[in-house]
């Protein structure tokens, strides 16, 4: 069921106008711009193979970034796959041949990143305040952001249990088959041991060992079986829920993906609307209570939970970057 990876589409574009402090820190040597553009809809004139490269360069220059230099242009999946040089270190971007940046939305290369008509954002909603409130955290599972986002909500979770509806869902798989596996996985256990479910992600999270497998089969299962283990859950049972329910469920979750507009990973509903919140417990336990009703702010959200986010990807350390760093995959 398992197969080599495809190529990661690490997308990187900058949040400019909404966190100026942007430009002095970097993630892969670029950071994300989510510019919360609809995927629907957009339209432009198709851009050469020719000018595409020295299009992204010219854009990402009017952001303020510097020493960037074009590696290579080629075609993947329908789109332009461009590899910038950045201080030594190969950036794959993804653009449509209508001249968009694949990513968590659509961003548009054709103009400059410090500005942009009206038209082509959609205003941050408000959230609306519930006694119970809905929190959903949309990812590809092996994300490293969606990873990253994971570890921080999940501290928030275990805290609020009882509070909010908190519930992981899966976007689909981009990153190869054996990300389909896990989501599915991840469905199984939920579906038959759903207490144990955020203790399960946690320590697959946190496993650098199953990250370094990058979806191989025959290094990943004992890892996971060793997981299994720890955790008191039956390997047999969830094999059988995968082989039985697992293609039924992971399609299920594609589905209301879809139906949503979700297609970057990670990305937070909260009540339904999409929230912006730093990846660090403490910013996303401050996001999740601002949800309240004012007559239903539990005790917990005074909690005092790490200001720090985790390192993204696999692993249990701490990221040396800022704690609202906006990558996506």
């Amino acid at each position: 069921m398992e197969t080599e990876e495809a190529p990661k589409k690490e997308t990187l574009t900058f949040r400019m106008r909404e966190n100026p402090w942007i430009l002095s820190t970097f993630v892969f040597g670029l950071l994300v711009l989510i510019l919360l553009v609809p995927f629907s809809g957009l339209t432009g004139n198709t851009i050469s193979e020719k000018d595409v490269g020295e299009k992204l360069i010219a854009y990402y220059e009017s952001a303020g970034a510097t020493e960037l230099s074009l590696n290579s242009v080629g075609e993947e999946s329908g789109m332009y796959k461009i590899i910038l040089n950045y201080q030594g270190s190969e950036i794959p971007f993804y653009v449509t041949k209508s001249g968009y940046i694949v990513g968590n939305n659509l961003v548009s290369i054709t103009g400059d990143a410090t500005s942009s008509s009206s038209d082509s954002q959609t205003e941050v909603q408000e959230i609306p305040k519930s006694t119970k409130p809905s929190v959903e955290i949309y990812v590809f599972t092996y994300c490293p952001y969606g990873l990253q986002m994971e570890k921080a909500a999940i501290p928030v979770a275990k805290l609020l249990a009882g509070k909010i509806d908190f519930k992981i869902r899966q976007i689909g798989a981009m990153h190869g088959d054996y990300e389909k596996v896990e989501a599915e996985r991840q469905l199984c256990v939920e579906k038959n041991y759903p207490d144990k479910l955020l203790d399960y992600l946690t320590a697959f999270a946190e496993n650098t060992e199953i990250g370094n497998c990058k979806g191989d089969a025959a290094c990943l299962t004992p890892k996971i079986n060793a997981l299994y283990t720890k955790l008191g859950i039956d390997a047999k049972k969830i094999n059988s829920c995968m082989t039985g329910e697992g293609e039924n469920l992971y399609n299920a979750e594609v589905q209301n993906s879809n139906s949503k507009g979700v297609s970057g990973s990670p990305t937070v509903l909260i009540n339904g609307v999409s929230a912006l919140a730093s990846r660090s417990p403490a910013g996303v336990l401050d996001a999740v209570c601002q949800a309240f009703t004012d007559a239903s702010v539990p005790e917990a959200c005074g909690t005092q939970l790490s200001s720090t986010s985790s390192v993204a990807g696999f692993g249990a350390g701490t990221s040396t970057t800022n704690t609202h760093a906006s990558g996506s995959c």
